[in-house]
Formats: C-alpha cells, structure tokens, sequence
C-alpha cells in the first residue's frame, strides 16, 4: 500500500534504500543514503532503523550504512544466479588458466547485462585498467559484446523492446543505430560468437559466446576480455567455446553452444 507524497509503497521505498548502495559508494551516512534514495530524511531514518534490526542494512561504528551480511544470506538461499555461477566457475577457472585473460560470466536481466562473476587475471595489461564487468554491476545489453550474444539469442520481442530505445553511448563506439545492431546480432547468430572492440571501454575487446539451459535457450555469456589491439580471437575462442558446451551441458542443454561457422 502506497504512503507516501510520490506514492511508492513501503517496499518500494526500502528498494529505492537498497538500490542507493553500489561499487562507488559502498557505505555512507544517513543524510547522504536519504539523498541518494530521494527519500525524506524522515522516512529514511524509520525505514533504515528496521532494515538495521533485521540485519539488512549494517551501521558502522563511526555511523556509517551499509548493505548488511543478512540480505546477502537470504538472497542466496535460493538464487538461480548463484547456482549458475557455482556450475560455471570451474570450467571459467579452465579458461582464465589458458588464455591468462578477465574472465566473465553474465546473464539479461530486465533489459540490461548483470554480472555474476569475474575472475581477475593479474599478469594482464588490463589489470589496473579494467573498472567494468565487476560481479554485481550492470550494462546497458547494447554496450558490450555479452550483451549483444545475449540479445542475440533472446526472442525477438526482446531485441526490439531493447532497439526501440534509447539507446545511449557509453563510448563513442558505443553502437546506437538498431539496423547496425540487427546485422550484428544475426552475425553473432551465425558465428557463435561476438568480438566488438571498443563499445564498452574503448580500450578492450570483449570475445564473448553464449551458455544455453534447459530447452536450449539462452542462459548466460561467458567472456575474456582482452587488450584492444592484442585480440586474438583464433587463440582465445576455443576455450571459450569448451567452457560454455561444458556449463551449457550441465545446465541441461540438449547441445554446446553454437560452433562458428568456418568462412
């Protein structure tokens, strides 16, 4: 039930608490959770006195908020995510090992890439670089080269809820232009695979291929980025490509992800 001036409900405003938490900003006061939610300070503090006596959200001895251990113990009790990731991992370990490159692993969720896991790769030019695809963060799908396999596996009601827009530039290689994004997608379809530098970090290349589950849809991307100028998709593809049929076969699929098709 809403009670409130912009008429979100309780729950709506304890999200609008929760979403103001994020890699930038990890902790911070009262005043400033207040702002970051558009919420009364009023409002935020009783709300925050309830998350903070069930555990939710954890106040610091020097007063600072942050999101509490509690929330991340519900949210894996029974989340879909962690067990994808645990499936995944070790077959991600296999791919960081041959290709010594960022290694990741992302699902579409409402319209954008979220991340659920990234193994660091400390001998990589990237490694002081590389401020993106960190577990928990979110893309816009357009804006990296998982979220276009993504997309490009995913019903066509999807892709054009997801081109109609709007569609920003994250780079200025960042693709905008639907038609352009289309031939990608069919290409991504027809190769197994998408290597698009420059769209997300205009330094990197992401080599993505997609993970398929029950029913062969689409479940995840698995993705090793590497130094913009340095992809070599002939070296980094095949292990890619065993690492997804292996965690694609696990999750049930009836087969591997699809193979590119030699030109």
């Amino acid at each position: 039930m809403a009670n409130s001036p912009t008429g979100d409900s309780v729950i709506g405003r304890v999200v609008r608490l929760l979403n103001a938490f994020d890699r930038q900003q990890p902790s911070m006061t009262l005043s400033g959770l207040a702002h970051r939610a558009a919420l009364p300070l009023t409002t935020a503090h009783r709300l925050v006195e309830e998350l903070v006596k069930y555990g939710l959200i954890e106040r610091d001895p020097d007063g600072q908020l942050r999101v509490g251990l509690r929330l991340w113990e519900l949210a894996a009790r029974g989340s879909r995510a962690l067990t994808l990731r645990e499936i995944a991992l070790p077959y991600m370990e296999d791919v960081q090992a041959a290709v010594h490159r960022y290694t990741t692993l992302a699902i579409l969720d409402h319209g954008s890439v979220l991340y659920l896991e990234r193994l660091s790769a400390p001998d990589s030019a990237l490694e002081n670089a590389l401020d993106a695809g960190h577990i928990a963060q979110r893309a816009p799908v357009h804006s990296t080269s998982s979220g276009l396999v993504l997309l490009a596996y995913s019903p066509s009601a999807l892709q054009e809820e997801v081109l109609a827009g709007p569609l920003e530039k994250v780079t200025g290689e960042t693709i905008t232009d639907p038609q352009v994004i289309r031939r990608h997608l069919a290409e991504i379809r027809q190769r197994g695979y998408a290597a698009i530098p420059g769209i997300a970090v205009k330094e990197w290349t992401g080599i993505a291929v997609p993970v398929f589950g029950a029913g062969n849809n689409i479940a995840a991307v698995l993705n090793a980025t590497v130094p913009r100028g340095e992809t070599n998709v002939p070296f980094t593809l095949p292990a890619l490509l065993t690492a997804a049929h292996g965690i694609s076969r696990a999750l049930g699929a009836d087969s591997g992800p699809a193979r590119p098709r030699r030109r």
